[in-house]
């Protein structure tokens, strides 16, 4: 009987194998989410706030530093957000390692060079 529960690997003695993204990601792209969410509405009452709705205007809300700030990470908690999702797609549908493992190296390069732009653009105004 011990020989026979042993070769089943059901309840304690299971080998769990895997990357165990679950539920720390899921977790981690509800938190972007709401970051997003909560630097939209920031942005919408500024945006209905606001006098001057010219791009000396525009520009004047991103002249702040706390704002330069906040938009960078709504931005950050966007690339990651998308990284995720993207992570995810590879992950189920491309099968090849070899060709999975190149998509999530130009996935990574291509956001973290949105990531670089977006902050040469914020502090450049």
């Amino acid at each position: 009987m011990a020989a026979y529960e042993s070769k089943q690997k059901i309840g304690p003695k299971r080998q769990v194998v895997g990357a165990h993204y679950g539920l720390r990601d899921w977790l981690l792209q509800r938190l972007t989410a709401v970051i997003m969410a909560v630097y939209t509405v920031i942005l919408v009452v500024w945006f209905f706030g606001a006098s001057n709705f010219s791009y000396d205007g525009w520009a004047g809300i991103f002249a702040l530093q706390w704002m330069k700030l906040a938009t960078f990470v709504a931005l950050l908690s966007l690339f990651y957000h998308a990284w995720i999702g993207v992570r995810d797609i590879w992950m189920d549908y491309v099968k090849p390692m070899g060709l999975r493992i190149t998509l999530h190296t130009l996935t990574i390069l291509w956001l973290v060079g949105c990531a670089a732009y977006a902050a040469q653009i914020l502090w450049r105004v």
